[in-house]
């Protein structure tokens, strides 16, 4: 794996963001004197501030908290009154702002709490990674478009316990101005063509991380965010990424710096620029840019989608043993699963329910993977309302053991138990 430049001295989370990656020399104190990085988080004294588990990134993505994609739980996308909308644009648009705000604004209390971050922790989880609009940014937003507003608030409180819990987080611009793709809620509109690839919505993402660089390095709720992203996802093999990695990705790298350079933030402080790295498809991510310190890079890895892979549990876990998924530099797999292709989901072959010593054994065959080619990995997602397919949600997977009847639960995959609350349990199978 890439080895990367991390400070060697303590760090003590205080009112700046650090720029470390939680690898293998700093130790990450939260407001208790907990280290960060322990599996699950310790309370009593430890001689070994790192431990060989403790390296590398666990996390999970808050998919829907300030993105939302209807299918991950369309009962609470009722509730926010978006029942037969698309995207949050659609919904703001059709439902007014008023009402809108207001229903939003209920969600982001109700998503995700102090009780789930508490929960990740007790699985051993020790990152977030937190989708975000620009839309954030409320005077991004022109005449045109209709998102809700107020977030901002959420997310402070939201770093700001995640902070306290010593869990490392990562932000991530995951719907771009203009839509970086066409026909996907998960940018927040469901725009019929990609339109993020011209200078004035570059410009907007720019502003928007300019934006957000200075937040993080002043708010103290801030501080144990040490990474930021570009866009998510953008288009790949396609002609119009050519002026992403031409323009956007050397001018959006030059603009934090240069917030960082204002602020007087030390070298070791500096956030982590991440980006998609080159097995997404979008081209080599650095080939323009003058300056590659502090980069990072992301992998989002979906068998799902993966045709070349025969569809059987064998050749699953075969290719996920050997799934080197490290490409530009210090790689983050911040996007995976245990869903599989659409016409095989419902066989019983392929039935969680029948079959979770399969994917106890393919997550365990893709963790050890990500761990041994890059610095760890973030699941896809959090928690999801799929009744009962714990595949695309974390949470669900570990305890389902616990439930009584199938008809009484929405399972995810951590209360599943296809994933073990000591992930230093998995099932060698590689």
């Amino acid at each position: 794996m890439w080895t990367t430049a991390f400070i060697t001295t303590v760090v003590v989370l205080t009112t700046s963001a650090n720029a470390w990656l939680p690898h293998n020399e700093p130790q990450g104190l939260n407001n208790r004197g907990d280290e960060v990085f322990v599996y699950p988080l310790r309370t009593e004294p430890s001689k070994k501030r790192w431990l060989p588990a403790t390296k590398k990134i666990r996390g999970v993505n808050l998919g829907s908290l300030f993105i939302y994609e209807p299918w991950i739980d369309s009962q609470e996308w009722a509730n926010i009154g978006c029942e037969g909308e698309k995207s949050e644009f659609d919904c703001v648009m059709n439902k007014g702002q008023n009402i809108a705000d207001k229903n939003f604004q209920a969600h982001w209390k109700r998503w995700i709490n102090q009780t789930d971050l508490d929960e990740m922790l007790s699985y051993g989880l020790n990152t977030i990674r937190v989708p975000l609009g620009y839309w954030l940014k409320e005077d991004l937003v022109d005449g045109s478009e209709h998102f809700p507003k107020g977030g901002l608030e959420y997310l402070t409180q939201l770093c700001g316990w995640a902070s306290d819990r010593g869990f490392y987080i990562i932000l991530d611009l995951h719907g771009a101005p203009g839509a970086q793709e066409p026909n996907q809620p998960f940018t927040g509109q469901y725009a019929p063509t990609a339109g993020f690839y011209s200078d004035y919505n570059y410009g907007r993402a720019i502003e928007w991380l300019e934006w957000m660089t200075e937040i993080i390095h002043t708010k103290k709720e801030y501080r144990n965010v040490g990474m930021l992203e570009l866009v998510n996802e953008p288009l790949n093999w396609d002609n119009a990424v050519d002026s992403l990695r031409k323009t956007y990705y050397p001018i959006a790298n030059s603009a934090i710096r240069k917030i960082e350079d204002k602020l007087k933030v030390t070298s070791n402080n500096c956030l982590h620029i991440q980006m998609m790295g080159s097995l997404w498809g979008s081209g080599k991510p650095t080939e323009f840019l003058d300056d590659t310190s502090f980069t990072s890079f992301d992998d989002h890895r979906y068998l799902k989608w993966d045709t070349s892979v025969q569809v059987s549990h064998d050749a699953y876990i075969n290719k996920s043993c050997s799934d080197d998924r490290n490409s530009d530099g210090p790689t983050i797999v911040g996007e995976w699963s245990l869903a599989v292709p659409d016409d095989a989901e419902k066989a019983d072959a392929w039935n969680p329910q029948i079959q979770k010593e399969f994917y106890t054994k393919w997550f365990s065959a893709q963790v050890h993977a990500y761990e041994k080619h890059t610095l760890g990995w973030v699941f896809w997602t959090w928690k999801a309302n799929l009744g009962d397919d714990y595949r695309w949600s974390y949470r669900g997977e570990v305890q389902f053991h616990k439930c009584v009847t199938r008809s009484l639960i929405v399972v995810d995959a951590a209360r599943a138990g296809a994933i073990p609350k000591d992930l230093d349990s998995l099932p060698s199978v590689c």
